[in-house]
């Protein structure tokens, strides 16, 4: 192989199968032996073969690239979800395109211009798209696109997700229940925050409560913010008995601030989170919080690709649901 690129065959002999087993094993390693695959990984690694992407595009008029758009990763809700998916979609022999799109609408346009231009096989959004033309255009593509972590009335194209409404309406009658009668919302300025908020209030008003006060923060959320909120409580015509934060942590920042006054939680103030992050069970006390199984978002986003690479009929709508997860903190 000496002064040449190495070509499929030679893997082939290598690894001792044929070169349609290669093929078949660059393309999607799960349909090979896992005894076969290993031998063919060492000769991949032994021979420096390099496969040609390009052509393969060609030949089957797909590219393998699933672009994946986030808002952000530093402190996220979405990290479990972002690494089961693309471990699922790595072991589905795809390459992941991960952006950050952040708060900035541009950016995300910026993006999909991006992900469009480079002839990915699927566009995987957290952001939600607001602009009319650019859903139009996503609509005219061809490309599929799956919104994760929530549940649009008319998606793009498929949804997998949750209502964040509906995440607001039970916090409501779980708080109630537990007879907390004067709660206060501390909401990051995001469209499914503020539709958590609003399911909230909503559902609490129905019941007979009256209007929960409602602080808005910046996003991303972060520990600093539940400091601040908390001082914000005394500018509050009532203390509150309980504050629903719109993250984890928030949350924990809330519940550290209010022990340096010297007010227990939740003796004397409730906290609830979202998104059951890690450090939900291990902060002492513990946050009650409502948990999304990402695993299960990054299982149903697989479902969708591999039955749209067959042809097959997929419903609009994929409902993960969602569970309050009840802890010392409420």
């Amino acid at each position: 192989m000496a002064g040449r690129n190495p070509r499929l065959e030679d893997v082939a002999a290598q690894a001792g199968v044929s070169a349609a087993t290669v093929s078949r094993f660059l393309n999607n390693p799960a349909v090979v032996a896992a005894a076969t695959g290993a031998r063919i990984r060492e000769a991949i690694e032994e021979t420096g073969y390099v496969q040609n992407l390009a052509a393969t595009t060609l030949a089957s008029n797909r590219s393998r690239l699933i672009a994946a758009l986030v808002p952000d990763i530093a402190q996220s809700i979405f990290n479990d979800t972002v690494e089961a998916m693309i471990d699922e979609l790595s072991s589905d022999g795809n390459s992941v395109m991960l952006a950050l799109t952040g708060p900035d609408n541009h950016r995300l346009t910026r993006e999909i211009n991006m992900a469009l231009a480079r002839r990915v096989d699927a566009i995987i959004l957290t952001g939600i798209v607001s602009d009319a033309q650019m859903r139009a255009r996503l609509q005219d593509s061809g490309i599929t696109v799956i919104e994760t972590w929530g549940l649009p009335p008319d998606p793009i194209d498929i949804a997998v997700g949750f209502s964040h409404r509906a995440v607001g309406e039970e916090l409501a009658r779980f708080l109630r229940g537990r007879g907390y009668r004067r709660p206060h919302l501390v909401v990051p300025r995001s469209t499914r925050s503020e539709r958590r908020a609003d399911g909230f209030a909503a559902r609490w008003i129905h019941d007979g409560g009256t209007e929960p006060t409602r602080l808005s923060v910046n996003v991303p959320s972060h520990f600093g913010q539940g400091r601040l909120s908390f001082r914000a409580l005394s500018d509050l015509p009532e203390m509150p008995d309980v504050v629903v934060c719109g993250s984890d942590w928030i949350a924990q920042g809330l519940i550290v601030e209010a022990q340096a006054a010297g007010i227990r939680v939740p003796d004397r103030l409730a906290v609830t989170g979202f998104g059951n992050l890690r450090l939900a069970g291990d902060m002492r006390p513990t946050i009650t919080s409502v948990d999304v199984d990402g695993a299960r978002i990054a299982r149903e986003v697989m479902r969708v690709l591999r039955a749209r690479a067959t042809g097959q009929t997929i419903e609009r709508h994929v409902d993960v649901g969602f569970r309050v997860i009840a802890r010392e903190s409420a």
